[in-house]
């Protein structure tokens, strides 16, 4: 079976630590400039370079998105901007506009081309188009069916790679071309600045009688026409491999670290066991389990199996059920004192789950904490404060410290 990559999403310079070390083969991640997040944090040129030489030197790869729609003054500082890419080591630049395209086979002939969802691929023959330009892989509209992949694959080269979501937000626009955003709050997703007015709450109101809000449906929350369920396919490896995907990409590069990690090691998890023993591969429902704890909407299997019977979610809030409260920075196996960075305020007493990247989590109970002279506390009142805790087990850097929200 050729070997399947997994990519996870990084909106800063610490998620893509995270990704790399839980699991993942590659990230993708944002320039300040030329990417449809304007609002994550994205990477300044320096934490780029500190993120690719981090990738690299673990034998993992790192794609940069410069696939916004461009307007004639975007275009200012586009060929600089590629062969910066090019020279720090970028391993593959996203793209989504035909003028964009040529300017990277212009400046940068060598570097490798991976073209956006918001290109709306969705047939066999558009694939051949970008391959004969020069692309090496496609990530293809998530409107597709399992069996519209496999049809597209068998019609393509194949050292064409292709590249679908399988988990995390959808757009109810069509792969992401929105105009709602820019019409109702001039932030023009295709550039970037989506403001997800397909999250509000909408009412319908009648032109002669202002101030009168009516639900569209029978319902005293208002509606939500066009608001999406996530996506998951955390159940059906097997279908995905065998429909011929050479990518599985995980959305939310303005999702939390704790996500990014917990997601990815899952799917790390079910994609290696299915790999080690197709005969006699189960799901496990632990991995279900674990990308329910982070911040996620009601989950659904999307276009996969065909035009989905519902993909309208009822409100806009996010199910979440697990908070990060800590990071390990170090741990002294001979003291056993590890130290701790605050995600989020625990006290003493409190038990939290550990989220390893290397094997099962575990629970261990905080009996003491003291602050970093040594003074016992009763609990991590400051953002990000380092603490000393001890446990008995081994936490290494990068496990997370997890408690499970009151109800």
């Amino acid at each position: 079976m050729q070997k399947i990559e997994i990519l996870a999403p990084a909106g800063n310079l610490e998620k893509l630590k995270f990704a790399i070390i839980y699991g993942a083969d590659a990230v993708y991640i944002g320039g300040e400039a030329y990417g449809l997040r304007a609002f994550a944090d994205n990477f300044d040129s320096q934490d780029m370079k500190e993120g690719i030489s981090f990738a690299h030197e673990r034998g993992k790869k790192v794609y940069v998105t410069v696939n916004i729609f461009p307007h004639n003054a975007d275009l200012k500082g586009l060929p600089e901007y590629i062969k910066f890419l090019k020279d720090i080591g970028t391993d593959a630049v996203i793209v989504s506009d035909l003028g964009v395209f040529s300017i990277v086979r212009e400046v940068a002939p060598d570097l490798e081309i991976h073209i956006s969802t918001q290109a709306n691929n969705v047939n066999y023959k558009s694939a051949q188009m970008w391959y004969k330009l020069g692309a090496k892989r496609i990530v293809l509209a998530r409107e597709l069916s399992l069996k519209e992949i496999k049809e597209i694959r068998d019609n393509i080269p194949n050292d064409m790679d292709l590249e679908v979501f399988v988990h995390g937000s959808m757009c109810i626009s069509y792969s992401g071309r929105c105009l709602l955003s820019n019409y109702m709050t001039y932030r023009d997703a295709n550039r970037g600045m989506c403001a997800h007015p397909c999250r509000y709450k909408y009412y319908l109101m009648e032109e002669k009688r202002p101030g009168q809000y009516f639900p569209v449906f029978e319902d005293e929350q208002g509606t939500y026409i066009m608001n999406s369920y996530d996506l998951c396919m955390i159940d059906h490896i097997p279908e995905l491999v065998d429909s011929g995907i050479t990518s599985f990409k995980i959305e939310g590069r303005m999702k939390s670290a704790y996500y990014v990690a917990t997601v990815v090691k899952a799917y790390r998890q079910a994609l290696d066991a299915y790999s080690a023993d197709k005969e006699n591969y189960k799901v496990n429902p632990k991995w279900m389990e674990e990308v329910s704890k982070s911040s996620h909407r009601d989950f659904s299997t999307g276009f996969y199996f065909g035009k989905p019977n519902k993909q309208i979610y009822e409100n806009s809030s996010y199910i979440r059920t697990h908070d990060i409260v800590g990071i390990v920075k170090e741990y002294d196996p001979i003291t056993k004192i590890a130290v701790i960075e605050q995600r989020n305020k625990v006290f003493k007493n409190d038990e939290v789950e550990v989220l390893t990247y290397d094997g099962d989590n575990f629970n261990i109970k905080l009996d003491e904490i003291c602050d970093m002279d040594g003074n016992f506390i009763d609990s991590t009142p400051h953002p990000q404060m380092l603490y000393k805790i001890k446990a008995d087990k081994i936490l290494k850097p990068y496990y997370m410290l997890v408690r499970k929200k009151d109800d």
